[in-house]
């Protein structure tokens, strides 16, 4: 490179040529355009792809479940500063195996097999789950004295959702029921599930199911069998909530197992194989199931408590019926803990009652994670 005077006569440097006035023009911003372009492109098709998966399980949900009617005149108002929820989930046998009606269960009407109040704390960190016995003797609204199982018969789910207002007096913001038919479904969508069984016991007339003691795995027509059994057990309908409870345990194990939420045809099956089997109140629509399911996402199996509500001893109605008493001090310990959102203060007194046969509310015999299924696993049964 040469150097040239300038006006005084003292030489400088010429400057060094830019490099880019050098070469010829690079296409890199129109590389990177289209690389952003095809990158914008793909968020795209993903987002549409997410929206049109929770789309389609939406509308299953919608199409494939039933519309029930649950509120009635006198039915308690929500306090608007109260965030937690009462949820009543209702189970019944009623298209399958064991349908309860007077021509195979001597009964006068339909019966809800199965009856739990879930309460979910206001700040989505907890659920609890009180399984009640169908024979409790309570006060129907309009009706006097009768098992509570009775409601549903006398005047369908208003009439049970009041009756349940009456006892615990907060107001019940959902309800779901489930046919036990939908258990199967359920099951064969998880690809079984597995539960530590603390009694052996057999269940069903024509080609029984036989549950051995120890780790099994329930499937199909097993898993409904399971769930409704009671007449095989000393204390009958304690014994079978606890099963149910077991059960659900079990299902919410492998439900928030992330293999499972992270399989998109496995969410999909569940969908798909259980709404057809559920009733929900018209509160319950897809968009607030599904709000209520990310506010629950961070929960673990740990914070869903489940027991049985205390009661009184077992007792003879009249007619002859076989019924269990209230405990009056359990009813009112609990239905104040409902109020305040406190729960697990009232599972954590030692003075909070037991069951009809002295037993134990609680049931920790399936709380850890069980071992793979066993060689005694009770192997699915054809349905009859």
């Amino acid at each position: 490179m040469t150097n040239e005077p300038d006006e005084f006569g003292a030489t400088q440097p010429l400057a060094s040529p830019d490099p880019d006035d050098q070469l010829p023009m690079r296409p890199r911003k129109k590389k990177s355009r289209r690389m952003w372009w095809i990158a914008g492109t793909a968020i795209v098709v993903a987002v549409a792809i997410v929206a049109g998966y929770l789309l389609n399980l939406a509308n299953t949900y919608s199409s494939k479940t039933t519309t029930i009617d649950v509120r009635t005149q006198g039915q308690l108002q929500k306090d608007p500063n109260d965030n937690s929820l009462n949820i009543l989930l209702l189970g019944s046998d009623t298209r399958g195996e064991g349908q309860d009606t007077a021509e195979n269960k001597g009964e006068d009407g339909a019966r809800s097999d199965t009856i739990m109040l879930v309460h979910v704390s206001a700040d989505r960190k907890k659920m609890y789950v009180m399984s009640v016995v169908r024979d409790l003797w309570v006060d129907i609204p309009g009706h006097a004295e009768r098992k509570i199982n009775a409601a549903y018969s006398l005047g369908k789910y208003p009439l049970v959702v009041s009756t349940f207002e009456s006892l615990f007096g907060v107001p019940i913001d959902h309800v779901v029921s489930i046919d036990f038919e939908g258990f199967k479904g359920l099951t064969n969508a998880l690809g079984g599930v597995t539960v530590k069984n603390p009694i052996a016991f057999c269940s069903g007339q024509v080609n029984p199911s036989c549950f051995e003691k120890g780790t099994i795995e329930l499937k199909d027509t097993a898993a409904l069998r399971y769930v409704r059994e009671r007449k095989a057990f000393d204390n009958g309908d304690f014994q079978r909530v606890q099963n149910q409870q077991r059960f659900l345990r079990a299902v919410a194990r492998k439900l928030l197992n992330q293999a499972t939420l992270n399989n998109p045809i496995t969410v999909a099956n569940i969908v798909n194989e259980v709404s057809p089997y559920l009733s929900v109140d018209s509160s319950l629509d897809a968009q607030t199931a599904g709000s209520l399911l990310l506010q629950l996402k961070d929960i673990k199996l740990d914070d869903v408590k489940m027991f049985t509500l205390p009661t009184g001893p077992a007792a003879t109605g009249p007619g002859g019926a076989s019924i269990i008493e209230q405990d009056t001090a359990a009813m009112t310990a609990i239905s104040e803990a409902l109020k305040k959102d406190d729960v697990q203060s009232f599972l954590d007194d030692p003075n909070h009652g037991t069951n009809a046969f002295g037993g134990s509310i609680t049931d920790e015999s399936d709380a850890s994670d069980p071992a793979s299924p066993s060689s005694s696993s009770a192997s699915p049964s054809p349905s009859n």
